[in-house]
């Protein structure tokens, strides 16, 4: 529990948001940007209570959530900590101030976690070491934490909650040079990760069983384009077969992304091989029945050898064992990391030469694959607005013909020109 400082009412240690006591005249029940003489739309009567009626729309999305408690949880604290005043009371001149502070949280000891070891390692909340910050936020993540905080203020404010946004001045947003992708593996560096994927032990049990999920998670991050969040929190039951207007039959994947927004991604010819390929590895049927809820990548071991509800044995349903829970996010993320890991340390003993591709190779994550995937659809000529379906950069629209034709020519390109070639 965070301790006062009883001459100054000024938190001296923060804390998670839900072990935090606030003192009275810090809580922001008056505070001087508080809301007067309007109807309120939620019941807070103080800033942690309207930060919790905040968070708690976004309760059933996990990595928002997480993300989204985080920079309010850091404001609230810096507000309480750093400046002895509520958030409720913050200005637009303190916000520019925290901006600068999270680019170098100071002093070290309170703000980051094992500062004295140079910072980086999480502790659980609960953990008296836990601190908000695990170092300085980089310039991408302060444009991000101050986004969210935006969103955070708007919202109070058409709650009723505040009168007025401190953010909302800092809204003109400065000349940027064109974006350019620089996290992705060119064709030389990918064929390296594919051959050491393909180099992999298979002489027992547990190998063959990672050997075959490493392979199908990588098509499915790659031929797929999926976020890592995607792949753990999407199922089997989601791929569906249909006739397209010259009559083929064409395999598709629903996938259910980011901000709840569900695109189709075509499931080509070499993505559905991969997957009767990790199925019939498990001992199940080679292609999904529709609504299967067997995850799309599985835990190794436990009862993974039939799909939920399949019949075992006469009179006997098998029900779902413990391989039929979802991967986390963390587990495919320390799966990706760890092959490109091994690929790197493969090229660091090859020869000298290597090393520079192998420190790049190092520092590649999951979603290095998904602008991998962008960069080489590009690269093979696939119409850029058929890439951008693909990845789910745009709404899909599905309501018309003209559409629908784009759709089958976008399964088309896609299929014929990004391939894995294992």
């Amino acid at each position: 529990m965070a301790t006062l400082s009883s001459a100054s009412l000024v938190l001296v240690h923060p804390a998670p948001l839900e072990r935090l006591v606030i003192p009275a005249a810090l809580d922001g029940h008056a505070g001087t940007n508080r809301a007067t003489g309007g109807i309120a739309q939620i019941a807070a009567a103080n800033d942690l209570e309207a930060i919790r009626a905040w968070l708690a729309r976004f309760a059933d999305k996990r990595t928002t959530f997480d993300s989204y408690r985080k920079e309010a949880e850091r404001l609230l604290l810096w507000s309480l900590v750093q400046l002895g005043k509520p958030l409720s009371s913050l200005t637009h001149e303190d916000c520019l101030r925290y901006q600068r502070f999270v680019a170098d949280p100071q002093p070290a000891a309170t703000w980051i976690a094992n500062a004295g070891a140079g910072g980086g390692r999480k502790h659980p909340r609960g953990d008296a070491r836990w601190r908000p910050f695990h170092g300085p936020l980089s310039p991408a993540s302060v444009r991000q934490a101050m986004v969210i905080l935006n969103v955070l203020f708007s919202w109070l404010v058409q709650a009723g909650y505040l009168a007025g946004n401190p953010l909302a001045l800092s809204r003109q947003r400065t000349p940027r040079a064109a974006p350019r992708i620089t996290r992705y593996l060119e064709p030389g560096l990918w064929q390296e990760v594919k051959d050491f994927i393909a180099s992999m032990p298979q002489e027992t049990t547990r190998d063959r069983a990672h050997y075959h999920r490493v392979r199908w998670l990588f098509t499915l991050l790659y031929l797929g384009g999926l976020r890592i969040a995607e792949a753990g929190g999407n199922t089997m039951g989601q791929f569906f077969v249909r006739r397209d207007a010259d009559g083929a039959m064409r395999w598709w994947l629903t996938v259910h992304g980011k901000g709840d927004k569900e695109r189709l991604v075509p499931a080509t010819r070499e993505l559905m091989t991969e997957l009767s390929r990790y199925r019939q590895h498990l001992g199940m049927t080679a292609l999904p029945s529709p609504n299967e809820t067997t995850p799309l990548v599985l835990h190794i071991g436990g009862s993974a050898g039939r799909t939920a509800g399949s019949t075992t044995e006469p009179g006997r349903t098998k029900t779902e064992g413990p391989s039929h829970r979802p991967l986390t996010r963390a587990a495919l993320h320390t799966i990706v990391k760890g092959v490109f890991a091994g690929a790197a340390r493969r090229l660091r003993e090859r020869d000298e030469a290597f090393v520079a591709r192998a420190d790049l190779l190092e520092k590649a994550s999951a979603h290095w694959l998904r602008h991998t995937a962008g960069s080489h659809m590009a690269d093979q000529q696939v119409d850029l607005r058929l890439v951008r379906d693909n990845l789910g950069h745009a709404s899909l629209t599905t309501t018309s013909l003209y559409l629908h034709v784009d759709n089958d020519r976008r399964h088309h390109e896609t299929d014929e020109k990004h391939r894995i070639d294992w």
